[in-house]
């Protein structure tokens, strides 16, 4: 499906814009003491004209009969460095890595300040910060990875959590809607 990118995208925010669109798909999740599963997602990235992307996304588990129950949520903001984008957008059909950041907070009781390299249709995140409340889910470090893999948007989601050592968590594959 091709996508037409909207002119009212603010300059800093344009290295991303092959992200805008809700997104739907499948994928699955596993960790140590978390038992696998099957799950769909709902992922909205938008924008408003300023200077980031809007996301949300929900997580609802698979089961015997169809959707199930919402495992994860998260609300949140892609952005480039305001300085950085202007002074590193690259030119019409050209290529170049431009770093990024996402900020993301869940109702698991904590926040994510991620930061990473976008290279055209991939992005690869780490996190610099996880803060959480005091009954927060004990995240401790996480990656994630995004790429645009013809026409559909894949990614795969790594954390260290609960005393374990970073490892695969989750990845799905997901299909734009509009």
């Amino acid at each position: 499906m091709s996508f037409t990118i909207d002119s009212s995208i603010s300059p800093e925010a344009a290295p991303l814009a092959w992200l805008i669109g809700t997104w739907v798909g499948e994928g699955e999740l596993g960790y140590p003491g978390i038992q696998p599963s099957r799950f769909t997602q709902r992922l909205e990235i938008g924008h408003d004209g300023g200077p980031y992307l809007t996301h949300s996304s929900e997580i609802r588990l698979l089961d015997e009969d169809g959707v199930g129950q919402v495992w994860s949520s998260e609300r949140g903001y892609w952005r480039v460095p305001p300085q950085k984008a202007l002074d590193e957008l690259p030119a019409a059909g050209e290529s170049r890595q431009i770093e990024i950041e996402l900020l993301l907070a869940e109702p698991t009781g904590h926040v994510s300040v991620y930061l990473g390299i976008a290279n055209g249709p991939r992005i690869d995140l780490a996190t610099d910060l996880i803060a959480r409340t005091t009954s927060g889910a004990e995240v401790e470090a996480a990656t994630r990875l995004f790429g645009l893999v013809q026409g559909k948007l894949m990614w795969a989601h790594d954390m260290a959590a609960f005393g374990e050592e970073l490892q695969s968590y989750a990845s799905a594959q997901l299909t734009r809607m509009e």
